[in-house]
């Protein structure tokens, strides 16, 4: 249920959420609220997306640096997952995960449930490390 003292907040303007999902009644325990684990794996795969576009192939989860529940997620609530690159090294990217829930009653409510930070690895066709490619800038 909506806390009805929270800060009302919006969904980032500025960039597009690389993940929208909607828990079902198999993702949660029987009180209704989704399981940490479930939110995980869609954290992953959401912060997998730009940094496999940055690598131009496979990468491969190495790390879970920081990981916080802010907000307990329902079912019913609309995820919608923001991914961007903060560092990037030789072989590895890290990713920030921001996760919002956007709480599907007659009175729409957005709160902030998830921050991750995650850190991947580029790899070749044996899974073994790999530089990165040399990264693209934008054409004048």
């Amino acid at each position: 249920m909506p806390n009805p003292t929270q800060t009302a907040i919006r969904l980032p303007s500025t960039e597009m959420p690389v993940l929208r999902v909607v828990p079902q009644p198999s993702s949660a325990n029987v009180h209704g609220d989704v399981f940490g684990g479930w939110i995980m794996s869609h954290v992953d795969i959401a912060g997998s997306i730009p940094a496999s576009q940055r690598a131009n192939g496979r990468v491969v989860t190495v790390a879970v640096n920081s990981f916080e529940f802010r907000e307990p997620v329902f079912i019913g609530d609309l995820l919608s997952f923001y991914a961007r690159i903060v560092r990037e090294g030789n072989t590895s990217i890290t990713v920030i995960v921001e996760v919002f829930a956007q709480r599907m009653g007659l009175n729409e409510v957005v709160v902030k449930v998830t921050n991750a930070t995650l850190t991947f690895v580029a790899t070749d066709a044996n899974r073994a490390p790999r530089q990165l490619p040399e990264a693209m800038t934008a054409m004048s």
